[in-house]
């Protein structure tokens, strides 16, 4: 499969993002991560679609004072390589790439921060690899198994998604999610800086079409295999969604039902936040993690 790699120049002065890039040799891919602060508790940020690690900016850095943050960027989106083919994207390949990353910088005693596929994978991969998770963080995001029928603000957006395939346009449809205020046009920019032109987007394109939506598509096995870990979950888990999400909203209650560990946390709903609330309410995020981590024994 043919390999794109976006320019570093386009990811020069983007506001609010200083950080220095690192790459992992992952196959035949280079996987690109933040890595900051230091210690032995990691704190692992996983981004969904069409975002990239630029999504945690605001967070990183109080997160970072007391511990380490690792924040990659998933194959296809970001500084990390991006496949010209949208039949290269699988669940199993972000699945099998993520893991590797994880077990090549040998992670351990992580709290997950996922939201939208980032949960899709990280809780998968948490499911499996319980040894090598302390906690989890879960935002805006969903385990489906395609026995359930999914939101219908869920099935609009893969139907936009596949009608406007490769032509997606990326910072835009991020833009039109946030509610609390007007993204700029240059926060807008930094959102499309992973992708120089439309040959660069088989990866957003096709993501919203691998979400299982019957039993048979792949992933929906080990999503069910990973809803039955987690049901008991025994380690702290933190539940906290928006309350503007009409694509995953109504999934908070399901995860504080689903996970046992969940149950003795408080109920955090982070208000005034659409889908992509890292970007609209990061900092208070950051804040709520750090108090649940101390409330854990981190």
């Amino acid at each position: 499969m043919r390999l794109m790699r976006t320019p570093e120049e386009n990811f020069e002065n983007l506001p609010g993002y200083d950080f220095d890039p690192h790459y992992l040799q992952v196959g035949d891919t280079r996987m690109h991560y933040v890595d900051e602060g230091g210690g032995e508790e990691v704190i692992l940020c996983l981004h969904g679609e069409p975002t990239w690690c630029y999504l945690y900016r605001k967070m990183i850095p109080p997160l970072s004072r007391p511990y380490r943050v690792v924040a990659p960027d998933l194959i296809g989106f970001g500084r990390s390589d991006k496949y010209a083919e949208a039949e290269a994207y699988s669940f199993h390949m972000h699945y099998d790439k993520l893991l590797s990353f994880i077990a090549q910088l040998d992670l351990r005693n992580i709290t997950l921060i996922c939201q939208d596929w980032g949960g899709l994978l990280g809780l998968t991969i948490a499911a499996n690899h319980v040894d090598r998770f302390a906690r989890l963080v879960i935002l805006n995001t969903f385990l489906p198994t395609g026995e359930e029928e999914l939101s219908p603000a869920f099935m609009g957006w893969r139907a936009f998604s596949q009608k406007v395939g490769n032509r997606m346009q990326v910072g835009r449809l991020i833009s039109q999610t946030i509610n609390s205020y007007k993204l700029s046009a240059e926060i807008i920019a930094a959102y499309d800086a992973p992708f120089p032109d439309d040959s660069y987007k088989a990866g957003a394109a096709i993501f919203p079409s691998l979400v299982p939506i019957s039993p048979e598509m792949p992933g929906a096995v080990e999503m069910k295999a990973a809803r039955e870990t987690l049901s008991r979950w025994q380690k702290p888990a933190q539940v906290m969604f928006s309350d503007g999400d009409p694509i995953l909203g109504g999934a908070a209650s399901f995860f504080r039902r689903l996970i046992p560990g969940a149950a003795d946390q408080p109920e955090i709903v982070i208000r005034g936040a659409g889908h992509f609330l890292q970007e609209e309410k990061g900092e208070a995020i950051a804040a709520e993690t750090l108090a649940f981590m101390e409330r854990a024994g981190a």
